[in-house]
């Protein structure tokens, strides 16, 4: 074994240097050293260590106290570690080796990850959910049964003195273990050891008594929860209902928005009873191929209709955590976009809701709540997930960052950074309420906001620095005659036009930058519909509520009321435009799918390109789903609408007091890239989270 000095140091680490604390990796494996070879004071200098190589040495534990705020990755395998709890002051560690280490178990794994609230990648495998679970599920259900042992059988002494404190504390932790059984067998010692560390986590007095002291481990009252700020407040916990597949009848919404109002009362006639049914399956592939920045991608889109089953079913967005609320209104969901190195076709996995006064980040594979941040007296309307740079400081490259905005009745947009749990900023986009919120998927930065003063305004966010501050800059300002509902960018050339699916219509606006010197502008082009011919005094069909692209071309859109949704190419709409003085183009209609027959409306469909779907909700807790994988075959063309390929019914989900919840509208709807994951957001407080099915 050698003697670890600074020589050493510099030798073993790189890059190569004369200073330690400019050290990024060090290499201390095959060494033979023990706890007693380590010196922590010398150590200590690493200050920029990133990564450390300890592997294949004689450490049964890791020094105490030691702290690297730089250090992300650790590799302590084939070592002879016994107690993982000393690792707790190396709290910037995202990733962890410790196979080989024969005392290891599973309640040390427990530990660890409860001790790291930065770990995700254990052993070579990414552990983020398992750790979150610990750290917050697990957690909460063992710290309620623990203040059950402490309300039944403890107080705190009167008059409170240092000993009798300690006394308490030992007499609290005995029973706890004694009472509190929770959790496998395999985890019982780690058990135990939250139940002891529980007590602890308070103020230290160094002389008499601490005042201060809380040993009372108790449940944050709402009051407390509401009056945070909004990055103060995340929780990890959601209220489930319990599924049980049934189709059930009709209900009553409100318009987003306008909860004064009552739902458009006209009328048409009702069409003959609707038979849905599955397309015939095809077993052809087919390979497109895009060109992206100058990078070829190619890609497989399966023409085989896709299986969903029913995972989850949530209400994560109650007002004061009520099982009891079906009222709430949830209105957007998007997943967040994976980034370049993360598209390892698994897909997302994680979906940002909001409602209420809340907004939620759910895991869809397990179903937890991940963030929530909650923001008293607001009411979210919309939300858009992006991609901006993180300056660091130092000269450091700039790294991205993917981040949250969101709105809603107070006209303010909420930036948040999800992965840090951080609320970072606001600014106001309307003095009315916001309606819809989308960034520009080539210009990260660029944000669209729509409001209900029938604005729709294009932002710089600019990015953020390490303190995140940020600067935010007003570029356009688009003009329309009534409430936007949904914006939507061209895919390949977002920032030429912008189409919005507005109450009055669908418009069209240029959104290039110098090409003129006005920061207002009024629309360029209005797109209408075939079925405008048949409006009366009676029937106005004018509304669009649905609005998204399918492939670079095709565009799918809703009229309400219409039941029915029409796809239609948006190149060979704009090409029948003879001039500019003709502001008024008839879209050109490829085929119509079949929907539902309704008069609610705001019942937004989504489109996942990748697997040549569309899907809609209705007002009956059903989804709509439409493979449509040969979009420019002469076959469809105008005529007799599309069937759907498959409706999912509602699957009747049992409330707490073991009654059914009839299916509601469903407001939104999102899919994963990989449709690994379908989301629908309901009028009654509940998040319904569906899979994919492997087929056999």
């Amino acid at each position: 074994m050698e003697k670890i000095t600074e020589k050493l140091l510099l030798e073993k680490g790189s890059p190569k240097t004369n200073k330690l604390d400019q050290i990024k990796t060090l290499n201390l494996s095959r060494l033979g050293l023990k706890l007693q070879d380590l010196p922590v004071k010398l150590l200590s200098r690493l200050q920029t260590l990133e990564r450390w190589d300890l592997s294949k040495n004689r450490l049964q534990e890791f020094p105490k106290n030691l702290k690297l705020p730089a250090l992300r990755y650790l590799d302590l395998s084939d070592n002879q570690i016994e107690d993982v709890t000393t690792l707790e002051s190396l709290s910037s560690l995202e990733e962890v080796k410790m196979e080989d280490n024969i005392y290891m178990t599973v309640s040390d794994n427990y530990k660890l990850m409860s001790l790291l609230p930065n770990l995700r990648i254990y052993n070579g495998k990414d552990i983020s959910t398992a750790a979150n679970h610990v750290r917050y599920v697990y957690t909460e259900n063992l710290m309620t049964r623990m203040i059950a042992v402490w309300e039944k059988n403890f107080g705190l002494p009167d008059p409170i003195t240092a000993e009798k404190m300690a006394t308490l504390e030992t007499d609290f932790v005995n029973a706890a273990k004694q009472q509190v059984k929770f959790g496998p067998s395999s985890v019982s010692d780690f058990t135990k050891w939250k139940e002891l560390l529980t007590p602890r986590k308070r103020k230290q007095s160094t002389s008499g008594v601490d005042t201060n002291i809380n040993l009372t481990p108790r449940k944050r009252l709402h009051t407390e929860v509401s009056a945070s700020p909004v990055k103060d407040s995340p929780r990890k916990s959601s209220l489930r209902l319990k599924l049980q597949p049934q189709t059930q009848t009709n209900s009553i919404r409100m318009s987003p928005c306008k909860s004064g109002q009552p739902p458009s009362t006209s009328t048409r006639a009702k069409r003959g009873a609707e038979t849905p049914r599955k397309l015939q399956q095809t077993k052809e592939d087919t390979t497109h191929i895009k060109q992206k920045d100058n990078v070829t991608i190619v890609y497989v889109l399966s023409l085989q209709p896709v299986s969903l089953k029913p995972l989850h079913v949530l209400q994560c967005h109650s007002k004061q955590d009520s099982s009891e609320d079906f009222s709430t209104q949830l209105w957007t969901c998007a997943f967040q976009p994976l980034s370049d190195s993360e598209g390892n076709g698994g897909g997302s996995r994680l979906v940002a809701t909001c409602g209420g006064d809340s907004l939620c980040v759910i895991d869809c594979e397990t179903g937890m709540v991940m963030k929530k941040y909650k923001v008293p007296g607001e009411e979210f309307f919309s939300l858009a997930w992006s991609t901006v740079l993180m300056s660091r400081g130092g000269g450091a490259p700039a790294q991205p960052c993917k981040i949250l905005a969101a709105g809603g009745k107070r006209g303010l947009v909420k930036l948040i950074h999800p992965r840090n749990n951080v609320a970072y900023g606001e600014f106001r986009a309307s003095r009315k309420a916001l309606s819809v919120l989308r960034f520009n998927h080539h210009r990260e930065n660029f944000l669209f906001t729509g409001s209900y003063d029938n604005k729709i305004v294009m932002w710089d966010i600019g990015g953020v620095d390490s303190n995140y501050n940020f600067k935010v800059v007003q570029l356009l300002m688009l003009e329309i005659g009534a409430t936007p509902l949904h914006i939507c960018l061209l895919p390949a050339s977002p920032s030429s036009h912008l189409l919005t699916a507005c109450e009055d219509g669908l418009h069209c606006f240029n959104t290039q930058l110098g090409t003129n010197n006005t920061t207002k502008r009024q629309k360029d082009m209005e797109i209408t519909f075939p079925i405008y011919e048949k409006e009366d005094k009676d029937h106005d069909y004018h509304t669009i509520d649905g609005l998204n692209f399918l492939t670079d071309d095709i565009v799918a859109s809703k009229n309400y009321m219409h039941g029915s949704i029409y796809l239609w190419s948006w190149s060979r709409t704009k090409s029948q435009r003879p001039n500019k003085k003709s502001r008024t183009v008839c879209a050109v209609v490829l085929a119509e799918l079949q929907w539902t027959n309704t008069e609610i409306p705001y019942l937004a469909l989504n489109t996942c390109p990748g697997q040549a779907y569309i899907v809609c909700g209705d007002d009956k807790g059903r989804i709509w789903t439409y493979h449509i994988p040969n979009l420019h075959k002469s076959s469809l063309q105008t005529g007799k609408p599309i069937l759907p390929t498959e409706v999912l019914e509602w699957p009747t989900p049992v409330s707490k007091d073991l009654n059914k919840v009839e299916g509601p509208s469903i407001n939104s709807v999102a899919m994963d890239p990989e449709l690994q994951y379908l989301v629908a957001l309901s009028d009654k407080n509940m998040v319904i989270v569906w899979k994919r099915e492997d087929s056999s």
